[in-house]
């Protein structure tokens, strides 16, 4: 288990670069097994869930090669074998597998992914949009079992915009016989990134960024190649520390259209931001107003930075209500910051945030990825020294986080304990 110590109040200044997007990079990689070839990824964060999926690439009998950012697959040799609990379970886009295999193999064993404790996260609408294709599914205890003799496209209509559920029924879909309509798609660009590859493969896919995704079967992929799109959640995260702690902190690398629903909320508080076309600029401001944010699906402001954001919310001059409504348990992080002297009150999948209040630091728990990144941007605005533990949660999608917050002038340590 690790542990980060921080000492906090202290002015960030400098550049922090952001990597590719956690949430395209955990979807590109299992998406490679269904080309039968060679295909390259570029700028691959360095995060724990990416080895994660390269130990499951093993089992699989695939050869996978690292050199920094740029990983090369070949699945030539693949061989479909079980995947077990020990791996799934280390992250919740383990699911892609099933996905990628349907597609490839027809034939997939697969014990249930894990994750973040966010939510139920129930992978229903994964298993119907398989199950459409074609798909007779098998559940004993946590093992899943997906088979069918061959795939058929259809038209699917989504319960719900899932990203997860949109991708993996694409990734199951490009092999298979006719064509897929997939109705009420999710409209993430990580989902585009994740197409474009795709295409580069041989597949056939429009739509992507719309909520109608149209697939039409293909006999065999090829090897593809992409660049993973920079993190946009990443870019959040720091930006957001930048309004709390920076002093012309640039967050660069980034794509700027893709923060809108960020920096339009960020400018409602008062924040001070220099947007450029590859960049952003961000200051402290010590005069912030109370605003609401409302999470919702893409374009709407990120679940995945509501957490975050409500440490900024406690700045605020006023009472501010963070509403979420993704996941049911985006609330895990407020004992933690109530404890350093925030004053959040819960109700369901709300929080009222008044503020402005002073946070101190103390030793916290962090309970989930986002939730973690918001303590770390706490501990780093509060005063005195932080120590967050199971910081396993943070490093799963936070790429070189101490590296990069240290070379802006944090104080941070990562230890074993």
């Amino acid at each position: 288990m690790k542990q980060m110590i921080i000492e906090g109040n202290n002015i960030l200044s400098g550049t922090i670069e952001i990597g590719g997007a956690k949430n395209s990079a955990v979807a590109l990689i299992p998406a490679s097994i269904l080309a039968n070839g060679t295909s390259v990824i570029e700028n691959v964060p360095n995060i724990s869930d990416r080895d994660a999926l390269l130990d499951i690439l093993n089992i699989l009998n695939c050869e996978s090669n690292l050199k920094q950012d740029k990983l090369t697959i070949d699945t030539t040799k693949l061989k479909n074998s079980v995947i077990e609990e020990s791996l799934s379970s280390r992250m919740r886009a383990s699911y892609y597998f099933m996905g990628a295999l349907l597609g490839r193999e027809k034939f997939v064993e697969i014990y249930i992914p894990g994750g973040c404790n966010i939510g139920t996260r129930p992978i229903d609408i994964h298993l119907d949009g398989f199950r459409a294709l074609g798909a007779n599914i098998t559940i004993e205890g946590n093992k899943y079992t997906l088979k069918a003799d061959k795939l058929i496209g259809t038209d699917i209509y989504l319960k719900f915009p899932s990203v997860g559920a949109t991708i993996n029924i694409i990734l199951a879909a490009v092999l298979a016989e006719g064509k897929t309509i997939i109705h009420n798609a999710a409209k993430e660009i990580e989902i585009v990134n994740v197409v474009d590859y795709l295409i580069t493969m041989g597949a056939n896919i429009e739509g992507a960024g719309t909520n109608e995704i149209t697939i039409t079967g293909v006999n065999e992929l090829h090897g593809g190649k992409i660049s993973v799109l920079p993190d946009r959640i990443e870019a959040g995260t720091y930006i957001i520390l930048g309004a709390l702690c920076g002093k012309d902190l640039k967050i660069s690398n980034i794509i700027p259209e893709h923060l809108e629903a960020l920096t339009s909320k960020l400018k409602e508080m008062g924040v001070n931001l220099i947007i450029n076309k590859d960049n952003i600029i961000v200051n402290k401001v010590n005069e912030l107003k109370p605003i609401n944010i409302k999470t919702l699906i893409y374009p709407g402001f990120p679940t995945d930075i509501g957490q975050p954001m409500s440490v900024l919310l406690t700045k605020g001059n006023g009472t501010s209500l963070f509403e979420e409504t993704i996941w049911e348990n985006r609330m895990g992080h407020v004992p933690s910051l109530n404890k350093m002297g925030a004053n959040i009150k819960v109700n369901g999948m709300n929080a009222i945030i008044n503020g402005p209040t002073k946070l101190k630091g103390c030793e916290v728990i962090a309970t989930d990825l986002r939730g973690g990144a918001a303590l770390v941007i706490a501990g780093l605005a509060a005063e005195g020294t932080t120590i967050i533990t199971d910081v396993e949660h943070i490093l799963r999608g936070y790429e070189n986080i101490k590296g990069k917050l240290t070379n802006v002038g944090a104080k941070i340590e990562l230890k074993e304990i």
